[in-house]
């Protein structure tokens, strides 16, 4: 008798347990929230149930518009992950090859020559990141960036040789999915991504296109902090987190790339000696206690995003937050992560 009433406490506990997570989950969001250290949208799915979705604070102060799940915060370098599988659907078309030299489809500077698009994908091709010289320029373009990089004498290191975090190499790797696909890079991924995956409320940004629904930026003091310039590849797309989730699925379902460009693209690459990075096509890799995990951050001006991912229990992380630099990208990762244990 006291085995079976032992038995029932045990269940009730563990359902008690389970139901939490989702508790758990928006009760951190919330907490976050009150302490002035989140505004912005979260998704989190737990073994492919959704345990929070949820959006809070402003979308734009000036106006009192509050933000909803449906509201498009910009996402910085979550978009690298988009341009990756850009190149991998161009690969699958028979368009392209990944050690193709990126000169054979734009002109770089000789220096640049030999770089190959499998080297751009994984941050190793030695070409400089723009942003720690030009990321305040307002309005600057990839051709900018590209002018820029052409001024320049050599590679920061060999290529293949070490991996060095580079926007300017994804914003070539745009320049090339326009090349080869004929379209810009925001038709290219609208056609292609958006609209197949059904993602309504993702779009890369032109200034050209007035979009009065997107969230405006903000700083720590709450002050206007909005996104300003018009590269690609590297950045550029505005997304919701339910969107995103669209893409997670998409990915684990082989729905937009194979089986065997997905293996590839969670496989950290082996730089030209030993040493292997963490960092496959457009996703930093974890794999540890029996289990692979990916993930990407992002980050610019009023705006910082997150999306990780446990590949093998089909759940997910997602946070976008446009008032950047009050969020605490890591701390919030960790304990949320908590929450799916």
């Amino acid at each position: 008798m006291r085995t079976s009433i032992l038995r029932v406490l045990i269940g009730f506990i563990f359902i008690l347990q389970l139901s939490s997570c989702k508790k758990n989950s928006r009760n951190l969001v919330n907490e976050y929230h009150a302490d002035g250290a989140f505004n912005g949208s979260v998704l989190v799915v737990k073994n492919g149930k959704t345990v929070c979705d949820t959006a809070l604070g402003f979308s734009n102060r000036e106006k009192k518009i509050k933000l909803s799940k449906k509201t498009p915060i910009y996402i910085a370098s979550l978009s690298k992950s988009f341009t990756a599988v850009s190149i991998m659907l161009l690969q699958q078309r028979g368009l392209l090859s990944y050690d193709d030299k990126a000169s054979e489809y734009i002109d770089l500077p000789a220096y640049a020559h030999n770089v190959s698009i499998r080297q751009l994908l994984t941050h190793t091709s030695g070409i400089r990141d723009y942003e720690t010289v030009l990321s305040e320029e307002k309005g600057l373009t990839n051709q900018e960036v590209l002018n820029w990089l052409t001024n320049l004498n050599k590679l920061q290191f060999p290529s293949g040789s070490q991996f060095e975090y580079s926007n300017s190499g994804f914003i070539i790797l745009s320049l090339i999915i326009e090349k080869v696909s004929k379209q810009s890079y925001g038709t290219f991924l609208s056609e292609n991504i958006f609209i197949p995956l059904g993602m309504k409320n993702t779009w890369v940004y032109n200034s050209s296109t007035a979009h009065k629904n997107k969230a405006t930026g903000y700083n720590k003091e709450k002050q206007p902090d909005d996104y300003s310039i018009l590269t690609t590849g590297d950045g550029g797309i505005y997304s919701t987190p339910e969107d995103l989730y669209q893409f997670d699925q998409a990915l684990r379902t082989f729905k937009l790339i194979d089986k065997s460009n997905t293996d590839l693209m969670y496989t950290p690459l082996r730089l030209s000696g030993k040493q292997q990075s963490n960092y496959g096509f457009g996703w930093y890799i974890d794999e540890s206690e029996g289990k692979k995990t990916v993930n990407h951050t992002g980050g610019l001006n009023g705006f910082r995003a997150v999306f990780w991912r446990d590949l093998k229990n089909n759940s997910c992380i997602i946070a976008l937050t446009n008032q950047g630099d009050a969020f605490p990208v890591a701390d919030f990762l960790k304990d949320m992560k908590r929450t799916l244990e």
